[in-house]
């Protein structure tokens, strides 16, 4: 109730304002000007260009994000992109997945105006802390394969890059209005001034969205700010400034439950499983009597970003861009910490499949923590992944004459990561005991709490926890990186080529300040800060596009990647010793493709094949199973991963006349592992431990399809068939069947330690159809730019029910080998545990089911 009391008071204030800027009415002083180029970074943003750049490339505008994506993660807008697969993974807000080719977000390119946005430590990508882009964008571009881009950055699957409003920056704004369910409300308001006389524009926005999701008790509270200042100093030089975040904070469901408690805590009892069920959060009774819910899983994050970017057009031939950009983030996500009377916090689940936190509080209460020992009470913390990032981006274009055109650039950034822990809740202890830093003799007892949904405002970051509220860890990473790029390009008639090859330097630096200086691991002396490693890489890559004729056009690139490792791989089981094994993993790409364009029909066809060498992997949130049968939580480090990824893809649209078109997707892919790796496994306090049924310590992975690398799948086999129809000036109907194919769960570190699982292969979950409906209509008035927009939308109209992620691979014909479980000895097809198919003791996300949005939207 308070969140939708929030959203109506910013609905009014929005009204407010709109109405301030709306009676001012005021003359546009420069009459059929170009407005701003809001901070598009036209020199370093690598945009493909139709029949022009040898790239498979989907573009999706402005209009199509305002009219289909509703409540939707923002990657769901690509699902119908040919190889492209985004679901809601756990189902929190913006907890969303993405594949790209079978490459997770993390190997690939995520931009923003041309700046990328992967975390600098691990390649990882929230899309939780750009939820703000959705208002914002007025392109959204994804190069499948290696890309155009002339960085030095990991784009194994491919590249997307979210380019911020440019061609809607007339005089105006936008005020908007969403509704759905689970209590989703979104307010926005934006305004664009236009430029004036002297070359000076500016652009904000302010937003918030608030509610919840398909999932049980996934509430969250979403902000999003935006400001752009222009200024054209005269026809040469040009400055653009541009802040913006996104603070947020959101319940989770971060574990994957099994598909048997699925159906054990669906409260109508019939069988089936409960879609909503989340294991991560459960009930206390207050002060009154009532229940109240309480996650234990949350994320909350606020990461500003500030560019300042000139454009310096020197000549007719030549042009400078130089971008200088910020970004301090602050925030994190919230889990367990701790055991109190020897129990874990799943040791406390009621009946229900949810947390008994009566018990568990009265239990801490009983805690005496002057004479109990380190960690003797289960209390919920916080893992600090804050960061401060800076970092300048330059490139000089020269045409050298009509046919040749080359460029050169650099890319420089520095990072430094914070990782440490803070407490958010004492489930009614009077403390915690932390014996973690080893540069304190006694254990200390600490109590200050932090509260993750004290959103932080500040765009400059703000200040970190001091050291004596910290718990458990704290360690920081640091990162150097440099590099050069350079492009030649030629174009002559029909016929346009390009080479380009980029150099970089990362330096890598871990510094644990629980570590004693000069203190002995595994033989070797280790300090607090490591020292930089530095890493040289490379990459160079070309292709080449024909135009036949005005129909016909076939493209060919070919690229090779020598890729540093990320820093956890640098400085593995988190130690301050460098890997052994370490060396650059191998990315080599080619690929083909043909494309047809006519007045009503356009298509593309293109086949591809990437290999990936020397690839290392941690696998955190691992549930192994020991020789014993017993069971440990902790994480796996995989070294010495080959993959294989190949197939065809074909995407068209077909506009028999104005009334009606038609867009068509398919995509069909061969991923799997090639030849063995090796694996280790650890519990969460880095002790390695042994798996049952591992005769040492390889993981046999040959011929294996690949899947994700975290509680996520990937599919192999994509389509969609799409209908808009326009019956009448302003209307548009649309609907959408999506199909999901050859979908294979993660690979298990714990299951592939012998041969006969090697043989058996991956889980393949069943296959899956989804429909989704929407319309949209503007209801214009006298004014040509005033107008109205109505629109909603319906997903997964039939309410499918399906598994979009899973994160085992349990087979039916496997034993039930659980020591508390009655059926144990037996398999799941004989003790009849069998859903779909699929065995319910494997750990699975299903995918929601019907879920809507509407809005409206006022243009002035």
């Amino acid at each position: 109730m308070k969140l939708i009391n929030k959203s109506i008071l910013t609905a009014v204030i929005t009204l407010s304002t709109a109405s301030v800027y709306y009676a001012q009415q005021v003359q546009d002083t420069v009459q059929k000007s170009k407005d701003i180029d809001e901070v598009i970074l036209r020199g370093v943003t690598d945009i493909a260009k139709d029949r022009k750049t040898p790239v498979a490339a989907s573009t999706i505008k402005a209009a199509q994000l305002a009219e289909r994506l509703g409540n939707q993660e923002l990657p769901e807008i690509l699902n119908t992109t040919p190889s492209v697969y985004a679901t809601k993974s756990g189902g929190g807000f913006g907890d969303g997945g993405l594949t790209i080719r079978g490459f997770e977000s993390r190997n690939i390119a995520v931009m923003v105006n041309g700046m990328p946005v992967n975390d600098m430590e691990g390649g990882a990508v929230y899309f939780s802390n750009w939820t703000g882009l959705s208002d914002v964008t007025s392109t959204l571009q994804v190069q499948r394969g290696l890309g155009s881009s002339k960085l030095a950055i990991a784009s194994v699957g491919g590249t997307v890059n979210f380019l911020t409003r440019s061609a809607d920056m007339k005089r105006g704004g936008v005020i908007r209005l969403g509704v759905g369910n689970n209590d989703y409300l979104k307010t926005s308001f934006s305004y664009n001034t236009g430029k004036s006389k002297d070359g000076v524009s500016a652009s904000f926005l302010m937003s918030r969205q608030a509610g919840g999701t398909y999932i049980e008790n996934t509430d969250y509270e979403s902000y999003a700010y935006f400001f752009a200042l222009g200024y054209e100093i005269n026809k040469k030089h040009n400055l653009q400034f541009t802040v913006t975040s996104a603070p947020q904070w959101h319940d989770q469901r971060t574990f994957a439950p099994t598909i048997q408690n699925y159906i054990n805590y669906n409260p109508d009892h019939d069988g089936t499983p409960y879609r909503r069920y989340n294991s991560d959060f459960g009930y206390y009774t207050d002060a009154n009597g009532n229940k109240v819910a309480l996650a234990n899983r949350s994320n909350y994050y606020a990461k500003p970003v500030m560019m300042l970017n000139w454009d310096w057009t020197m000549n007719e031939k030549s042009k400078l861009s130089t971008v200088l950009y910020m970004s301090n983030g602050r925030g994190g996500g919230t889990g367990e910490l701790g055991r109190v009377g020897g129990k874990g916090i799943t040791d406390f689940y009621d009946t229900a499949g949810h947390f008994n936190y009566d018990a568990i509080f009265a239990a801490n209460a009983a805690v005496n923590l002057n004479t109990a020992g380190a960690g003797s009470t289960l209390v919920r913390r916080s893992n600090i992944n804050s960061h401060n990032w800076y970092g300048i981006l330059a490139n000089f274009q020269h045409k050298i004459n009509d046919n040749w055109n080359f460029s050169i650039g650099t890319d420089d950034r520095y990072y430094y990561g914070y990782h440490y822990q803070v407490l958010t809740d004492l489930y009614g202890a009077s403390g915690y005991k932390d014996a973690a830093n080893k540069n304190i003799t006694a254990p200390r007892i600490v109590n200050a709490l932090y509260d993750y949904k004290k959103l932080s405002w500040n765009p400059f970051g703000g200040k970190m926890a001091p050291a004596e509220d910290q718990v458990g860890y704290s360690n920081d990473g640091e990162v150097l990186w440099y590099s050069g790029f350079a492009q030649v390009e030629y174009t002559k008639d029909n016929l346009s080529a390009f080479l380009q090859g980029s150099v970089s330097n990362q330096g890598y630096q871990r510094i644990d300040n629980y570590v004693v200086d000069g203190s002995t691991l595994k033989g070797q002396t280790v300090n607090t800060k490591t020292g930089f490693k530095n890493l040289f890489g490379y990459n160079i890559k070309g292709g080449a596009n024909y135009n036949i004729n005005e129909q016909h056009n076939v493209f060919a690139n070919l690229g090779y990647y020598s890729k540093q490792p990320f820093l956890n791989t640098v400085y593995p089981s988190n130690q301050q010793l460098i890997n052994p094994t370490l060396t650059n993993e191998k990315i080599s790409s080619a690929e083909i493709g043909y494309g047809f364009r006519s007045a009503k029909f356009s298509a593309n066809v293109n086949v591809y094949r990437t290999q990936w060498k020397d690839r290392w992997l941690r696998k955190t949130n691992q549930t192994f199973t020991l020789p014993d049968n017993s069971t440990v939580t902790g994480y796996a480090e995989i070294n010495g991963i080959t993959e294989v990824h190949q197939g065809v893809e074909f995407d068209g649209v077909y506009k028999p006349n104005r009334f009606l078109e038609i867009q068509g997707m398919f995509s069909w892919g061969d991923y799997y592992y090639k030849g063995n790796a090796s694996v280790a496994a650890f519990d969460d306090n880095n002790n390695p431990v042994t798996l049952a049924g591992a005769s040492g310590n390889e993981l046999y992975l040959d011929k294996v399809k690949v899947g994700g690398s975290s509680n996520n799948s990937i599919p192999q086999m994509t389509a969609s068939l799409g209908l808009t129809v326009k019956p009448v000036k302003d209307l548009n109907i649309f609907g959408t069947w999506r199909y999901v194919g050859k979908l294979y769960s993660t690979v298990d570190p714990g299951t592939f330690t012998n041969v006969s699982a090697q043989e058996r292969g991956v889980l393949k979950l069943p296959d899956f159809n989804l429909f989704d409906v929407g319309f949209s209509y503007k209801i214009r008035l006298q004014n040509e730019a005033q107008y109205f927009t109505i629109g909603a939308n319906v997903y997964n109209l039939f309410d499918k029910i399906y598994i979009s992620d899973s994160a085992t691979s349990i087979f039916g014909t496997d034993k039930i080998t659980a020591n508390n479980d009655p059926d144990k000895g037996k398999t799941y097809e004989e003790a009849g545990r069998m859903y779909n198919g699929v065995a319910t003791g494997n750990r699975a996300y299903f995918g929601f089911g019907t879920t809507w949005a509407a809005t409206l939207s006022f243009n002035f």
